[in-house]
């Protein structure tokens, strides 16, 4: 009965271990659990409380839309996936979908397997070049459609740029002009941030209690690690 579970966070990564350990998947909830207690193998993976529906200083209207939203070549490696630890990664996953019913936050599509459409957590970031501050003002639940349109440059280096402005003209009404326009405004902002290192500020992760595992200054070309800005609280 599933009163008798004990829900887990395991990540992609750990999901043969974490079965190996005796874990069983609810295809239902599409959530891991240990099927009684004293599993003892799968402590490492016992659920942390759950996260609040808004992080401390999180503006979900911040970033609406689909739009180009490249990351500068300064800060790439340190979005809020490779910055969470992987036994709290699970749980602001799950949050990011649940508050969203599960559907795109942008197009409103849903997870479906068949078509290779996934659900995925993305951020929105704020430059203040002033300070010279990246801060994390927002998660967002995108389709792996919108998502790939919101990184367009990985897109065209994956080879799918094609597919990406397709989606990017359907969802947002654009003309073709328009689209090519956008684009080339979001790679003229992306090379001028590019050109500085950045303090990242996580603050809204880290004053809801989440765990943090910085990459170290060697995975972040053009930074230093103690350009990483995090509240101790």
């Amino acid at each position: 009965m599933t009163r008798d579970r004990i829900w887990l966070d395991v990540t992609f990564a750990d999901k043969d271990d974490a079965k190996a350990a005796g874990a069983r998947w609810d295809l239902q909830v599409r959530r891991w659990y240990a099927p009684h207690a004293g599993m003892t193998a799968l402590d490492r993976w016992v659920a942390r409380p759950p996260l609040p529906d808004l992080l401390p200083g999180e503006d979900r209207s911040f970033g609406a839309g689909l739009f180009v939203d490249l990351v500068p070549e300064s800060c790439w490696f340190t979005n809020a996936r490779s910055c969470i630890s992987s036994r709290d990664w699970e749980r602001v996953r799950r949050m990011i979908v649940g508050r969203a019913e599960a559907r795109c936050e942008v197009c409103g599509a849903e997870r479906d397997a068949s078509v290779q459409r996934w659900l995925e957590v993305h951020e929105r970031w704020a430059f203040d070049e002033a300070t010279m501050t990246q801060s994390l003002r927002r998660l967002i639940c995108l389709c792996s459609d919108c998502h790939r349109s919101t990184h367009f440059g990985l897109a065209t280096v994956r080879g799918t740029s094609a597919q990406a402005r397709a989606h990017l003209r359907d969802v947002t009404g654009m003309s073709h002009s328009e689209v090519e326009s956008h684009i080339a405004s979001a790679f003229t902002v992306w090379r001028r941030r590019s050109l500085y290192a950045w303090h990242l500020d996580l603050t809204s992760l880290t004053d809801a209690g989440i765990e943090l595992s910085l990459p170290d200054a060697a995975s972040r070309p053009e930074a230093s690690a103690s350009g990483l800005r995090s509240s101790s609280r």
